[in-house]
């Protein structure tokens, strides 16, 4: 058994190898390590800031909200079919994680699922 790996479902440490595969008996899950670490790097490329729909959004890109969005603080409202130009993403705790201006409104920061690129 080795101390390093731990089940990449659960987290558990007590995990034991079956041939090739390495099983978890909290959670019944089985893994390869070889695999598994192909298919991380796969998906750290995969990775990234996507809209409404699925697609991939990069700084520079201009996008189209989608539904009406209340502004927090104000009475203003986003109303869906405002195109935005020139999206910067941001790394945001709080899910907001583009950063952009909006005419007649000023900078903010929007979340990626309610837009889609334009």
């Amino acid at each position: 058994m080795s101390d390093d790996l731990k089940c990449p479902q659960c987290g558990s440490e007590h995990v034991y190898q079956d041939g090739s595969l390495w099983i978890c008996p909290e959670c019944a899950h089985e893994w390869n390590p070889e695999t598994a670490a192909s298919d991380a790097a796969a998906q750290a490329a995969q990775d990234g800031v996507r809209d409404a729909n699925g697609n991939l959004l990069a700084d520079g890109d201009s996008v189209t909200v989608i539904k009406d969005l209340k502004v927090k603080g104000s009475s203003l409202v986003v109303k869906g079919g405002t195109k935005v130009k020139g999206i910067r993403l941001v790394d945001a705790t709080d899910g907001h994680n583009i950063s952009c201006k909006v005419d007649g409104i000023g900078a903010m920061n929007l979340k990626s699922e309610f837009v889609k690129k334009a």
